[in-house]
């Protein structure tokens, strides 16, 4: 199967996985759930991909030892993001930006975690970037160990057994293997679209902070009515 690489040709899954198998993918799934090299590894399309494979007998592995490996992979990835953030702690927010680290998506990690609580361990899941760094903000939080493993159980099956049963499942339709290469474009434009939502969000709470700044009645700046007022 031949697929529309979504970004660079290395980071298309279907290369990923023809070239790397069931040990890459489970090394990929890994590092992009808790490590900070991993947020641009393609994870929701790379799990859509091997379900898809695996249904159609391109990936010679049973679908349910797939998904179990998958999910622990999720899972271990999480903790080991956790017990790096307790380490790490506040040192993480004065890193410094290099071109695989950017302190705005800890910045945007952490204030998901701050609005989702717990839950957002679950939610951060489906979210690119957001899922890799939301585990490290939980660490530097302390957030209550129990707690955590839980919803990271959690969302690891959720999305680790989840896309790849989607998958699986629809990789048995024709309609699918015909327009592949769009199937996968639409779930990369799914997955970035809360990211998309929270930007749109933030740059209008932030044109209404600077309307604010001026009258509200009549849109004049606080200075220029005291010019007036002046006079």
């Amino acid at each position: 199967m031949n697929t529309l690489a979504l970004g660079p040709s290395w980071l298309d899954p279907d290369y990923l996985l023809e070239q790397f198998g069931l040990i890459g993918l489970l090394v990929i799934v890994f590092a992009e759930s808790g490590l900070l090299i991993g947020f641009f590894l393609p994870g929701d399309s790379l799990l859509f991909t091997t379900g898809l494979l695996v249904t159609t007998g391109v990936l010679d592995t049973p679908l349910w030892l797939v998904c179990t490996l998958v999910c622990l992979a999720a899972i271990i990835g999480d903790q080991v993001g956790y017990l790096f953030g307790r380490k790490v702690g506040p040192a993480l927010f004065k890193r410094p930006d290099s071109k695989l680290f950017k302190q705005e998506n800890v910045e945007k990690a952490h204030d998901f975690f701050e609005k989702y609580g717990p839950k957002s361990l679950v939610l951060a899941r489906f979210v690119p970037i957001v899922r890799t760094f939301t585990p490290i903000i939980a660490g530097v939080s302390r957030m209550n160990y129990r707690s955590f493993i839980t919803f990271n159980i959690i969302g690891g099956v959720l999305w680790g057994a989840g896309v790849t049963l989607l998958g699986a499942s629809l990789g048995k339709v024709e309609f699918v293997h015909k327009n592949i290469e769009a199937i996968l474009i639409l779930i990369v434009l799914i997955s970035v679209l809360p990211i998309v939502i929270e930007y749109l969000r933030a740059r209008s709470k932030n044109k209404k902070a600077a309307a604010a700044a001026g009258d509200p009645s009549d849109g004049t700046p606080p200075s220029s009515r005291g010019r007036h007022a002046k006079r």
